[in-house]
């Protein structure tokens, strides 16, 4: 990575975290322009998952598809199966808002897969597959898996210490019977 697109990913970081978002999206945007013309391509994946995370801070879903797509694509060819797991679980999330549900749940299916059998995944990263495919397994009537879905989310939450997960999926469960 080179200074100029350093410094344009610092910037975006910075104003992301200071919600000037539009700023955000311009600087990944230029920075994704520039390592992709580098060549640099674990930058260009950071830089279009910057564009696709401050698109939906904006609420602009469709905008997030295209960089997550892509990002994902070149994730495929890289060798880090957590980085993988994570930007395609995003995707999968960018598709369920837009209504996608056979694409988001194809993403979700692969994001689980990978990190149940990755040893150095993150359980919380697991949980926090497990949560929007519960939600998605709900929305489309599947309530048994959605209610599976959740109880293994909550007991990760739980063994994690993250009192709003456990919540969040007590209330699921209680409001789907379970």
């Amino acid at each position: 990575m080179n200074k100029v697109t350093e410094k344009l990913i610092a910037d975006a970081v910075q104003h992301r975290r200071q919600r000037k978002l539009a700023d955000a999206v311009c600087e990944w945007t230029e920075a994704a322009e520039l390592s992709r013309q580098q060549n640099d391509v674990p930058t260009l994946i950071r830089a279009l998952r910057g564009v696709a995370e401050t698109e939906r801070d904006l609420g602009r879903n469709c905008q997030a598809l295209a960089p997550y797509e892509e990002a994902v694509l070149l994730c495929r060819k890289q060798n880090d199966a957590l980085l993988l797991a994570h930007t395609v679980r995003h995707l999968g999330d960018v598709r369920r808002h837009l209504g996608q549900h056979e694409g988001a749940q194809s993403c979700y299916e692969e994001a689980l897969d990978i990190y149940r059998r990755e040893s150095e995944a993150n359980p919380l990263d697991l949980a926090n597959a497990l949560r929007p495919f519960a939600i998605l397994r709900e929305k489309t009537g599947d309530f048994d898996g959605a209610r599976a879905f959740w109880r293994e989310a909550r007991k990760l939450y739980e063994s994690l210490g993250i009192d709003a997960g456990v919540a969040e999926a007590s209330q699921a469960l209680a409001q789907l019977g379970g």
